[in-house]
């Protein structure tokens, strides 16, 4: 059976958007993604595994879902934004940045440890990722599985929960073999 994926959506202009390509990454991997407003308790019996994508700026409602899916052990994977906050929840702290927004596909290398899920999945100590943030966490309690060359965290997990990493790069916009990697890792743990 299909994993249901929820997405939290962004709200921008007073509309709820998520970008496609997020949710082609997860029907290209075989899961069936859904879009999730703020009333999280409505999804929590529906969805096998939650995205917290992108966005410019958290708020407060995101901290609280963050909590609540953390408290409960469901499966998350934070992306930009959503690894910031997730990282937040844990003693993290974020700041300003201004030398980490390209459209290029590819920005800079990270550095994946060695004893992260993250390398587990990935299989290689440094990547090239891309780069869209105007943020960045300063620090976390969590496991910090990759940063950036010039020292930036890149990659956060909890490494006692099923599935919880923080990405600050957009997997689903790089759709190279990482990418696939990661979202097939995320998809198939969400199928159990």
């Amino acid at each position: 059976m299909k994993p249901i994926i929820g997405i939290l959506l962004r709200n921008e202009d007073a509309r709820l958007y998520v970008k496609k390509e997020l949710f082609d990454s997860i029907f290209r991997f075989g899961g069936i993604p859904i879009g999730i407003d703020n009333n999280l308790d409505d999804y929590l019996k529906i969805c096998n595994g939650y995205i917290i994508p992108g966005g410019d700026d958290y708020t407060e409602i995101e901290l609280q879902n963050m909590k609540k899916l953390y408290n409960l052990n469901k499966k998350v994977l934070g992306i930009c934004l959503g690894h910031q906050t997730m990282g937040m929840i844990n003693n993290g702290t974020i700041y300003d940045i201004n030398n980490h927004k390209s459209l290029n596909k590819y920005v800079h290398s990270i550095i994946i440890e060695k004893n992260s899920l993250l390398y587990k999945i990935i299989g290689k100590e440094k990547i090239e990722v891309n780069s869209r943030h105007k943020s960045a966490l300063l620090n976390t309690s969590f496991f910090v599985s990759a940063k950036s060359e010039d020292g930036i965290i890149e990659a956060i997990e909890d490494q006692n929960k099923t599935f919880f990493m923080g990405l600050q790069w957009h997997p689903e916009s790089l759709f190279d073999i990482n990418s696939q990697k990661i979202f097939t890792y995320f998809i198939n743990i969400c199928k159990g």
